[in-house]
């Protein structure tokens, strides 16, 4: 069966309480029994998100600003237009830069395992460091 999720003038993005430092609003499109979702973010600078990972992986789609995604390895600077994938059971994060804000399409597929917070000092470092 086929889902249709419309967009109404009606209905408002709304502060999102979860596992992530800063501010950042959300609007969850669609999520089944399974754990997929898709959905948009909005991170005001610095907010991000904490560790975390998904066991059928996720796709990023940047709408509007820069951000980061960063994982064990590296942390890359992201900005509109640009897709990012994450494969299952990466641990990652993902958030604004300190000084832009950021929006973007989760298109995730099994879930989330939250973890721990990114600190401010390790966001500061990574911040730094991205290519």
């Amino acid at each position: 069966m086929l889902t249709v999720v419309r967009q109404t003038a009606n209905v408002r993005s709304a502060r999102s309480e979860g596992p992530y430092t800063g501010e950042l609003w959300r609007d969850l499109f669609h999520q089944d029994k399974e754990g997929n979702a898709f959905g948009k973010v909005f991170f005001t600078p610095c907010a991000r998100t904490y560790w975390h990972s998904h066991p059928g992986g996720q796709l990023l789609v940047v709408q509007h600003g820069e951000g980061l995604v960063g994982d064990e390895h590296e942390t890359v600077r992201i900005s509109a237009g640009d897709l990012v994938w994450t494969p299952a059971g990466t641990r990652h994060w993902h958030g604004a830069t300190a000084t832009r804000s950021m929006m973007h399409l989760a298109i995730t597929f099994g879930g989330v395992d939250w973890q721990e917070e990114l600190a401010d000092a390790d966001y500061a470092e990574a911040e730094a460091r991205a290519t």
